[in-house]
C-alpha cells in the first residue's frame, strides 16, 4: 500500500501594506468590498485576514459569518432580481437595497456581478429613507452616506471593462490588467497594489482641498475690491486703487496664489475625515464665514484710513507735497496696506476648517514659502527702492514710505492673522450656542462611508 507522507497547503498571502491600507480606507469614510471568483470559505478568509471581515460587526459568538455578509454570486443574482416565466432576470432595484448594506465579500462572482454592484449602488436611494437608515445604524451599526453612493471599482480583465466604466472610478492594473481593462479605467495602478488606492484618494482630496484654498483667497480680494468701489462712488469718494494697482493685485491673486496654494503637499490628515458629498458646494460655511469677515475687515481699514489719516506720521516730506491723493504718502500707504493685507491673509487661506495653528506644514511647502516672500520683496522694492521711477505710472510718492508708516503698513497686514482667529472662534461659539455643543449637520465631520465594492 501507499504511505501518507505529508500534506502540503499552498498560500497565497495579502501583501503586508494591504491590511492596513483598509484600515486608513475605514478611516477615511471608504468602505471596501470584496469582490473574487475564489470559493466562498477562501474569500471569508482573506476578507477576515485583510479587515473586510470584522469579527465583532460582522461575526457571531461562534466566529461564523452573519447573514448576508458573505455570499456566492448566484445567490446573490438570484436575491437581486426578479425572474419571469421565461427564466430571464430583471434587475430589481428595492431588492438590492435590502442587500447592499450587509453585503461584504461576494465569491464565486461573474463580471456581470461586479456590473450589477456598480449599477446598482450607483442607483440606490436609500440615503433618502431616513427611518431605514436610522434602525441600520441602530440595530446593525450600518452607517448609510447621506448622498448618492460613489462607487470604485478595480479589475484585470476583460470581463471588468463594462463594470469599471460604470463605476464612478475605475481602477485597472497595470501589470496583470489587459489593455481593453486599462482603456476602460479612469486610474491605472502601474504596481497593482491596493495601497495606491489610497495614495489616489489622498491626492484627490488635496487637489479637491486646493481649489477651494484658492477660491477662499481669490474670492475674498474680488469682495474687497468690489465692495470698497462700490462704497467709494455711492459716497463720492474717489477709490485710493487705481487700475495698475488692480493689476499687480491680480498679478498677487492669479499667477502667484495659484502656485503657492495648489502646492500644498496632501497629509494623512485627510484620510480622517469624511468625504465630501456629492450635491455638496464647493463653498463652505467656514469658507463663507472667512471670505466675508476678512472682506469686512480690509474694506474697513481702508476707508477708516481714507478718511482718518491725519494721525499718521511722516505725510509730508516735502511741503510741495500734497497730503492725500494720488503721488502722496497717504495714497502710498492705502496702497501698500491693501496689498500686504492680502500676503498675510494667503496664510489663513491655507486652512479651511477654521484651523487654529496656521503655520503648520510651512516647512513641507517650501514654494509656498518662497512665493510669500517673493511677493513681500517685490512689494518693498516697488513701494521703497522702484519709486521714483514707478512714482508716475503706480502714483505712489517718489520717496517712498518711511519706518514708521512701514511698522504701521505691516501691523494692519499682520492684523488678518487675529481677524482670522476672531472669525473661528466667532463660529465656534455660535455653534456651541446653537447645537449645544455638538457638531451641526453638514458640517464635514461626521464618520460616513464611501461605499466601493
Amino acid at each position: 500500500g501507499l504511505t501518507l507522507l505529508c500534506i502540503v497547503g499552498i498560500e497565497d498571502p495579502l501583501r503586508p501594506e494591504v491590511a492596513p491600507a483598509i484600515q486608513r480606507c475605514f478611516k477615511a469614510g471608504i468602505d471596501v468590498r470584496m469582490v473574487t471568483g475564489d470559493n466562498l470559505a477562501t474569500a471569508i478568509a482573506i476578507a477576515k485576514g485583510a479587515g473586510i471581515l470584522n469579527l465583532e460587526l460582522h461575526c457571531d459568538k461562534d466566529g461564523k459569518v452573519l447573514e448576508k455578509r458573505a455570499m456566492e454570486g448566484k445567490v446573490f443574482r438570484k436575491m437581486v432580481h426578479d425572474y419571469d416565466e421565461l427564466g430571464v432576470a430583471k434587475f430589481n432595484q428595492d431588492k438590492f437595497d435590502e442587500v447592499w448594506p450587509y453585503l461584504r465579500v461576494l465569491a464565486r462572482s461573474s463580471p456581470d456581478d461586479k456590473l450589477t454592484l456598480a449599477k446598482g449602488l450607483n442607483g440606490s436611494h436609500l440615503y433618502e429613507d431616513k427611518e431605514k437608515c436610522r434602525l441600520l445604524l441602530k440595530n446593525d451599526r450600518i452607517d448609510i452616506f447621506p448622498d448618492r453612493q460613489v462607487v470604485a471599482m478595480t479589475g484585470d480583465g476583460t470581463n471588468d471593462a463594462p463594470a469599471l466604466k460604470s463605476a464612478d472610478v475605475g481602477f485597472a492594473m497595470g501589470i496583470a490588467g489587459t489593455q481593453i481593462a486599462k482603456d476602460a479605467a479612469n486610474i491605472i495602478l502601474l504596481d497593482d497594489n491596493f495601497a495606491s488606492i489610497v495614495v489616489a484618494a489622498k491626492w484627490g482630496r488635496n487637489v479637491y482641498d486646493s481649489i477651494q484654498k484658492f477660491l477662499q483667497f481669490q474670492l475674498t480680494v474680488n469682495i474687497s475690491i468690489l465692495s470698497l468701489n462700490v462704497i467709494c462712488a455711492i459716497i463720492g469718494t474717489k477709490c485710493p486703487l487705481t487700475v495698475l494697482h488692480l493689476l499687480w493685485l491680480n498679478l498677487i491673486m492669479d499667477s502667484a496664489a495659484s502656485l503657492a496654494l495648489a502646492s500644498e503637499p496632501p497629509t494623512d490628515d485627510l484620510l480622517m475625515r469624511p468625504p465630501t458629498n456629492r450635491n455638496d458646494s464647493i463653498i463652505t460655511k467656514q469658507m463663507l464665514i472667512n471670505m466675508i469677515g476678512m472682506a469686512c475687515y480690509e474694506v474697513g481699514i481702508m476707508l477708516f484710513l481714507l478718511h482718518d489719516y491725519k494721525w499718521i506720521p511722516d505725510l509730508v516730506v516735502d511741503p510741495r507735497d500734497p497730503m492725500t491723493g494720488p503721488k502722496s504718502r497717504h495714497g502710498t500707504m492705502l496702497f501698500n496696506i491693501f496689498v500686504l493685507m492680502q500676503v498675510f491673509n494667503e496664510y489663513n487661506a491655507r486652512f479651511l476648517r477654521g484651523e487654529w495653528r496656521i503655520w503648520r506644514g510651512l516647512s513641507r511647502n517650501p514654494l509656498f514659502a518662497a512665493i510669500s516672500i517673493g511677493t513681500m520683496f517685490f512689494q518693498v522694492i516697488m513701494v521703497q527702492l522702484a519709486a521714483p521711477v514707478l512714482t508716475h505710472a503706480l502714483k505712489i510718492h517718489p520717496q517712498g514710505l518711511s519706518a514708521k508708516q512701514w511698522a504701521i503698513c505691516l501691523g494692519f497686514g499682520m492684523a488678518t492673522l487675529v481677524v482670522q482667529q476672531i472669525l473661528n472662534n466667532s463660529r465656534r461659539l455660535i455653534v456651541f450656542l446653537v447645537h449645544g455643543g455638538k457638531q451641526e449637520e453638514g458640517s464635514g465631520v461626521e464618520k460616513l462611508p464611501w461605499t466601493g465594492p
